[in-house]
Formats: C-alpha cells, sequence, structure tokens
C-alpha cells in the first residue's frame, strides 16, 4: 500500500452476522471506521480535541470490494492508510485481511476535514491533522 500503513485486529463476533452466518456487508463499513480511527489516535489525534478544534473527518465516498466470507470467530487485520492529494480531499485505502493471509475485503474512499461551524471542506486537510498530532509522520505528514 504506501510507507504509512496501520493495522488493528479484530474478532468477528457471532451478533455481526446475518442469516448465511456470515458478516454482514454493513460491519464491513464499521470495521474499515473502527481502523481510521485506531490509525489516528495512533497519530495522537482523539476524536474529542478535533471538534474542540472545530473540524472533523468526514467520509465523501466509499467503495467496497467483497472477496471472501468472514464468520463468527475469524480474527482479521484491517489496514489503514491515507493517500495524500493536492486539494481538499484524500484516498483511503483499507484492506481486511484474515489471519491466515486471505484477503476477504477491500474499502477505499475519499475523505476530508470538515470545518464544522462553516459546514465546509477545510483548504488543506494535511495540514489540520498535522496541527493535531502528536506523530503526524506515522499519517505521513
Amino acid at each position: 500500500m504506501t510507507d504509512h500503513d496501520f493495522t488493528t485486529r479484530v474478532t468477528v463476533r457471532g451478533y455481526e452476522t446475518d442469516t448465511q452466518g456470515h458478516l454482514n456487508q454493513s460491519v464491513y463499513l464499521q470495521y474499515a471506521e473502527h481502523a481510521r480511527w485506531e490509525y489516528l489516535l495512533a497519530a495522537g489525534i482523539r476524536q474529542a480535541e478535533l471538534v474542540a478544534k472545530g473540524v472533523g473527518p468526514v467520509v465523501l465516498e466509499t467503495t467496497v470490494k467483497y472477496l471472501r466470507e468472514l464468520r463468527a470467530g475469524d480474527t482479521v487485520d484491517v489496514s489503514c492508510a491515507f493517500v495524500w492529494r493536492d486539494g481538499k480531499t484524500f484516498q483511503v485505502v483499507q484492506r481486511i485481511t484474515r489471519t491466515d493471509g486471505v484477503l476477504a475485503a477491500e474499502v477505499t474512499g475519499v475523505g476530508g476535514i470538515l470545518n464544522l461551524a462553516e459546514r465546509r471542506l477545510v483548504a488543506d486537510p494535511r495540514e489540520a491533522l498535522r496541527a493535531a498530532a502528536s506523530d503526524p509522520a506515522l499519517l505521513g505528514l
């Protein structure tokens, strides 16, 4: 992915499965969201601190490729990498991989940083996160 990947581990819980016995499709998005917040937390960014600064991350677009089913008890590593580009948005690339190495899903998206007072994206999301992070290098900043 990139030089700045982050991974967190999650175990599929029985209540997250659907009538076919595999992980409900919406839960993949929850795992991806969990990994993004864990990534920000590892870089020293806390949700409450962002809100206090008047900003917050937003998801503008998400695509999920479901590749292999996950069942209750499976343990997965959920990776996260921010791909920085010019402008108000950045790409988020994530993979959900079973611990046996089987890729179960790929989640890609576009994100930004919202100015909570103006309800508009900030001009430079990198600078907003760099200013909030105690370890901006972890995010590739």
